[in-house]
């Protein structure tokens, strides 16, 4: 079958076909050693033509171990043949402590393909497909295959999963019935959704970042605005002498400083009304009565303009207005160990409009009202149950409870995020992807609870956005530089890799690839993979659904896998006409 090696260029041997040698087999993409005397050259079969065969340099097997890449090529008088049965093994791993198995190999009689599970799994993963590839069925099959494994049990694990269509809920409902210590929760964002719990989010678990994605912050005057609302927030939700001080002290600042502008006394007075309109207390307000010699007046009446244009009782209101100043109240900072809500955070934010700053800047005041509309949108919409956390809890406490369910612990967790748009879904995966950094940034001991996150149609979330510009940052682009020696994992699931952020792309070591057909696409991929033979590119063009092209640092070489059918199936499968049309 093989002739003589005709000539070698960088990384390819041109093989003779011995003249009246029928070619009997179908050898693309097959692996044939060159062997030197005990050196074993592992090359890949890329052309076949009726008078050479090409094929391409993977590695040399040394000792039983497949090395990648070869620094020494075989010399044009080497034996060559396919593999062997043995020699096959250390290409596709053999079972064992540590490994599962991810599928088979249709080029080798489904010869059983196992993966080490510390390169899949403390490495990023990407897995691509056009839509009816079997990306959603892979996706399911490699999880499924590890929690069944008999030889692996990974009760510690924490595969948190952003589900764009709910497809995954029917995969891993069942999961404890492969073992009682196995557990799966569901999260929807659909309120007629009995099967699983309400998404819920600790509003005071949320830094400036994360509310500058919430509100959609443009610009970074908006920053220091958030920045305020967040300190007042934790106060305006207190109902302690203290915060009741404060929140009288603000706005007596507020009213003081519009009293000693140059206005006219109707100005002030409008200006003064709103202010309180929007901001008072028991103590502090329009309808408080003022105690004055010999008569009480209510403080709106305190302020009539006699024929001067002053006010009638400009020494009563501005004693009333001091007593409320203590200077001493400016650095008052609230404890951090309580909650606040959607209402607190609008009052909040009117409390900022009025500090110190705020109120004669124009451009900062334009600003804050941007805010103020979108959060005020937010709280009369119907996902603002989100964020109506019902007690305080702590970062900890927050991330342990999503992770248990009856007192149990849940490996896999299902978040439902279909029935909110886009821009929303993209905020709350920041947010909770943000969390999971902080988390597991700050364990004691690193790496201690790995977290893997899984996103479904990653092409949504993971983009070259303006966070950069608006925050110094991107959130996946820090966990893809990051995240892993925090034990912190992404899996991106997507259909279109080309609008996935490049930065976030760069640092997948492993890939998943189903069958693709997107001009765009199949380049971005080829420039992704520079070691894919062009062969294996075309081939997985016609890929059948369940099969991919797998290729990173859990695979000796890049092959093409079958994976087994996921049992149960995740609901990805095309709507079917014939019956629902005939009403079956």
């Amino acid at each position: 079958m093989f002739g003589k090696i005709v000539y070698i260029s960088d990384s390819i041997a041109h093989i003779s076909i011995p003249n009246g040698t029928p070619v009997g087999m179908d050898l693309m993409n097959m692996h044939v050693i060159f062997e030197d005397g005990d050196r074993k050259v592992l090359g890949e079969v890329e052309d076949v033509s009726e008078s050479i065969i090409k094929v391409n340099f993977l590695g040399v097997i040394e000792n039983g171990i497949f090395i990648g890449g070869v620094l020494r090529k075989p010399t044009l008088q080497s034996k060559i043949r396919l593999v062997t049965q043995d020699e096959l093994k250390t290409i596709v791993g053999v079972e064992g402590e540590g490994s599962f198995k991810l599928g088979v190999s249709p080029l080798y009689n489904n010869q059983p393909i196992y993966v080490d599970i510390n390169e899949l799994c403390s490495n990023h993963l990407a897995i691509f497909g056009n839509t009816g590839s079997g990306k959603s069925y892979g996706v399911a099959s490699f999880i499924q295959s590890m929690f069944y494994d008999k030889n692996f049990s990974p009760y510690r694990a924490n595969y948190i999963i952003f589900d764009a269509y709910g497809e995954y809920h029917n995969a891993f409902e069942r999961l404890s019935e492969i073992n009682p210590n196995y557990q799966f929760k569901y999260y929807t964002t659909n309120k007629l959704d009995k099967n699983g719990e309400l998404i819920k989010i600790p509003l005071w678990l949320l830094n400036i970042d994360d509310f500058a994605l919430l509100l959609n912050a443009e610009r970074h005057s908006q920053l220091q605005i958030i920045e305020k609302m967040i300190k007042l927030a934790r106060i305006i939700s207190l109902n302690t002498v203290e915060a009741i001080r404060y929140k009288n002290h603000l706005i007596a600042k507020a009213v003081l400083d519009v009293l000693y502008t140059n206005q006219t006394a109707t100005s002030k007075r409008n200006d003064i009304f709103t202010i309180i309109a929007g901001c008072n207390t028991p103590q502090f307000n329009l309808e408080a009565p003022i105690q004055g010699i010999g008569y009480v007046r209510k403080f709106r009446e305190c302020f009539e303009v006699d024929r001067s244009g002053e006010f009638t009782e400009s020494v009563l209101i501005t004693q009333y207005i001091t007593s409320f100043i203590d200077e001493s109240l400016d650095n008052y900072e609230a404890p951090n160990d309580h909650a606040f809500n959607l209402d607190d955070l609008q009052k909040a934010l009117d409390f900022t409009l009025i500090s110190d700053g705020f109120l004669r800047n124009n451009k900062m005041y334009d600003d804050a009202i941007t805010l103020k509309v979108r959060l005020h949108s937010l709280a009369i919409s119907e996902e603002s149950y989100m964020f109506d956390y019902p007690n305080y809890v702590d970062l900890r406490s927050y991330i342990a409870s999503i992770v248990t369910k009856n007192n149990r612990k849940s490996q896999i967790v299902n978040f439902n995020l279909e029935d909110i748009d886009d821009r929303l879904a993209k905020t709350i995966v920041k947010i909770y992807s943000h969390m999971l950094f902080d988390f597991t940034k700050h364990l004691e001991s690193r790496g201690s609870i790995p977290f893997h996150i899984l996103l479904e149609e990653s092409h949504r979330y993971v983009q070259s956005d303006s966070d950069n510009f608006l925050l110094g940052y991107n959130i996946f682009e820090r966990i893809a530089k990051e995240g892993r020696k925090f034990g912190l994992i992404l899996n991106l699931v997507s259909q279109r890799p080309v609008e996935i952020s490049e930065t976030v792309i760069s640092q997948i070591s492993n890939f998943l690839i189903f069958k693709m057909t997107h001009p765009r696409d199949l380049e971005y991929i080829k420039k992704m993979l520079p070691n894919m033979s062009t062969e294996i590119m075309e081939k997985q063009k016609s890929l059948q659904p369940g099969m991919c092209v797998a290729f990173g640092k859990a695979f000796k070489v890049p092959m093409i896998i079958k994976m087994p059918l996921p049992n149960p199936e995740p609901h990805s499968s095309n709507v079917n006409v014939v019956n629902v049309w005939q009403g079956k």
